[in-house]
């Protein structure tokens, strides 16, 4: 056993607040080193969150996929206010530069699509369990309870339900409502269908969903 999934075996509160937070950490260094640096950091932090995803699975058992029609709902839904407010409301903060490899490294070319398509596994495939362990399964059941494991995934606490969706949003600053209406959302699905893979996978289609939105219109702004 690797001493990452020791550390994971040995500590629920590790398991589910670390891959977040180092993937977390390492987005904030995108752009930093030069503008090929987001492209690079994502291809890092997308790898290592796959691999922590990967290693923590095991001891993280709400972390399944599931699918169901509200979670296809929700997931369409999401983007579509994602998009349909922007530019609606007040920012929190000045948008970061767009992520556009095509401008980057040539219209059309290998590269840029490489990273294109990294960019959509990473938000589609990676993102979704990352985040939804760290805010719906842990983050929303610590606001309840310090021992998060002893309050159920389905339990409904109206605070928690509206701190975590605020927490979420506030973490997006540039689109904070589309953000707080999207933890709302996914929030919604956990509590409804009392498990936590729903969630990721209207996460995941909401990602999915915007992504090809960006690539259609070149609306990289939104990456």
């Amino acid at each position: 056993m690797t001493f990452l999934r020791k550390k994971f075996e040995g500590s629920p509160e590790f398991a589910r607040i670390a891959p977040f937070a180092i993937y977390a950490v390492l987005g904030f260094f995108q752009g930093l080193l030069g503008a090929e640096s987001r492209y690079w950091f994502y291809i890092l932090k997308t790898f290592l969150g796959a691999w922590m995803v990967w290693e923590a699975r095991p001891f993280v058992e709400e972390m399944r996929w599931k699918i169901s029609w509200e979670a296809v709902a929700a997931g369409v839904t999401v983007c579509a206010v994602w998009v349909g407010l922007d530019g609606l409301y007040p920012r929190l903060a000045k948008p970061a530069a767009g992520w556009d490899p095509q401008k980057q490294f040539g219209e059309g070319s290998a590269v840029a699509w490489s990273y294109i398509l990294m960019r959509m596994f990473g938000s589609a495939v990676v993102v979704p369990p990352l985040e939804e362990v760290f805010y719906r399964s842990f983050l929303y059941r610590c606001i309840v309870n310090a021992n998060f494991r002893a309050t159920p995934l389905g339990q409904f606490h109206a605070l928690s339900f509206v701190v975590t969706s605020a927490i979420f949003g506030l973490m997006h600053p540039d689109r904070w409502l589309a953000g707080i209406f999207c933890g709302l959302a996914f929030q919604w699905l956990v509590v409804r269908k009392k498990r936590l893979g729903d969630s990721m996978t209207a996460h995941a289609i909401t990602n999915f969903l915007l992504g090809l939105w960006i690539i259609w219109k070149g609306a990289w702004n939104f990456w």
